[in-house]
Formats: structure tokens, sequence, C-alpha cells
């Protein structure tokens, strides 16, 4: 609803299961920023990049908010059964842009986040945490298949990922996080979790503008310069246009508020075929039921992300 006025939600427990990544790094930098989230976890996969080059990068993000309380735990090294992607053209090498972010404050914790997330749900009271996916779903998929128990204490999954009525950005039809890995999303969106599917069809509408990333970082506030400096490498790396899609931040946006957003429960099957279409999402009545964002109030949500970025 147009001209209202936020509410302060209660706090959550997040777990951010992600890939940083330029938007990956923003997505973070927003929730350690914004009081609704108590980010207890960041769990890394291969997916921008190597799961190496991620890990760090989790722990490089952190350190610029000097957040040694939030551990980092290496997930997934590659897809469930099929061949990742390369996207350091877009990306930068180092994942980031080349963006200048300190060393990590501390080390990866030791272990498998597949692991480390079943036995932080059993830990937690059921429904209590959820889940921010930035990234391919192959830790959550891997949850759901080896510890289903714990998969269903997870409180709500939040996810970016596909593309609905827009074409796609690394095939035809097919959106990046789900192609990286298609089975993975098979299995997460038939599992019956509380999940959002946040798609390109919203993504694409949440736009940065050169104007808005020269703002960020007029600002003294670390995250904000950061924020502004990695979208403006977004524009390096990335050809024509005046403004670039904000992907993953809008699963933070989205977690803190959902009235921005329009949503329906749509039933989808993923295309896990061997073409340009894997990850492809086709709408059946065979498919599974996931709720998908559809709408989104950009010039609101584009506020909320910049006032939070820059507050003191």
């Amino acid at each position: 609803m147009k001209g209202r006025a936020m509410q302060l939600k209660p706090t959550r427990k997040v777990i951010i299961d992600t890939d940083p990544g330029i938007d990956d790094a923003v997505a973070i930098l927003l929730a350690l920023k914004s009081a609704e989230f108590d980010v207890i976890g960041i769990t890394t996969v291969a997916g921008n990049i190597g799961i190496a080059t991620t890990t760090r990068n989790a722990g490089r993000i952190l350190a610029l908010e000097g957040r040694v309380d939030v551990p980092v735990i290496a997930g997934a090294a590659g897809p469930l059964s099929r061949k990742g992607f390369d996207t350091a053209d877009i990306h930068g090498n180092d994942g980031l842009g080349g963006v200048a972010f300190p060393d990590a404050l501390s080390q990866p914790v030791a272990g498998d986040a597949v692991t480390w997330l079943r036995d932080t749900l059993h830990a937690a009271e059921t429904d209590t945490v959820d889940i921010l996916a930035l990234g391919p779903l192959t830790n959550i998929a891997r949850l759901v298949t080896e510890y289903s128990e714990a998969a269903g204490r997870i409180g709500r999954v939040i996810a970016m990922g596909g593309a609905v009525h827009e074409p796609g950005n690394i095939g035809p039809r097919a959106e990046f996080n789900i192609a990286a890995d298609p089975e993975a999303a098979e299995i997460v969106f038939a599992a019956g979790l509380d999940m959002t599917l946040i798609p390109l069809d919203v993504t694409r509408k949440v736009r940065a503008t050169r104007d808005d990333t020269a703002m960020l970082q007029a600002s003294d506030v670390p995250a904000a310069v950061a924020s502004g400096a990695l979208i403006d490498a977004y524009f390096q790396s990335t050809t024509g246009g005046e403004s670039r899609p904000l992907h993953d931040p809008c699963v933070m946006l989205l977690a803190l508020d959902e009235a921005l957003f329009g949503c329906e429960t749509l039933k989808l099957v993923v295309d896990t075929g061997a073409t340009r279409d894997a990850g492809a999402l086709t709408v059946s009545d065979d498919g599974a039921a996931v709720s998908v964002a559809l709408k989104v109030e950009s010039t609101a949500v584009l506020k909320l992300l910049y006032d939070r970025l820059k507050a003191e």
C-alpha cells in the first residue's frame, strides 16, 4: 500500500544461504543493517563463482560490518548432478567486482553447511528460523533429502530464482540460480516447505541507476559506500541500459515488507533436461505449489533498501 509507514516487525532468526556475488553482497549488507533480522549464520554454495571464493567473500562482507558473531559455513561445491556455471565475467574473478573489502575476521566453521543447518534447526524451536536463499538451492535440497525432519523445522524459505513470464538470463527461459541446479530446485519446490520464490518477473523491476550509486557512495556509511561501488561494478561488467536490476536484495526486502510485493500460488515444473532451457519454469497442474512474487512497488522497495544501507 503506497504512502503508509512501515511497522517494524519482530526480530526473526535468519540463515542466509548464498553465493556472493555482487548483488548477494548488497543483500547481505541489507540484512546486517536491518534490526528485523537476527542473522545466525551464513551458509555458502558454489554458484556465481567457486565455493572457496564464495565462502571467503561471505567472511569479507561480515568483516565490513565488524560482525564476528555470525558464523560462515561452506556448503555445496557444485550442483547435485551437473556441471556448474562460471560468471566471473559479470562478478569478477573475486566475485565482488574488484570492490575492496577487508579480510575476514574469523575462519569459516569447520564442517559442512548441511550438517550445520541440521544441527541448528534441531537446536531451535520449530518454525523460528527462516532461510533467505540467494543462490542455487543445492544446500537446501540436500537438507531436504538427507535430513527431512530438520528441513520440516524451517519457518520459511524466501528464494531468488526463476522466470515465469519473463525471458531467462542464462538461457531462453532459464534464470541463473535455478539453472545452476535444476534438480535441487525441483526437490525444494516439492518438499512442502513454506516457500516464496522471487523470479526475474519482479527483480527486473527493482533497478538501480548511476544516480543511485553516486548517492550511496556519497554516504559516509560503509555498507552504503560498498553497495554503491558493487552496483557500479555491475554496470561495468554488463552492457546497455541506464539501470541495473537488484535481484538478490529483493529476498530481504520481501522479508522486511511483504506488502510491497504481490504473490500468487503457482504450480511449477522445473525443466531438468540437458538443453539451454534447463532450469526453466513452467506453470502446470503437474507442478509443485509455490508462492511466487509477481508484482512489486519498485520505488518503495528501493527507498527501503537505500534508507537501510545509509542508516547509521
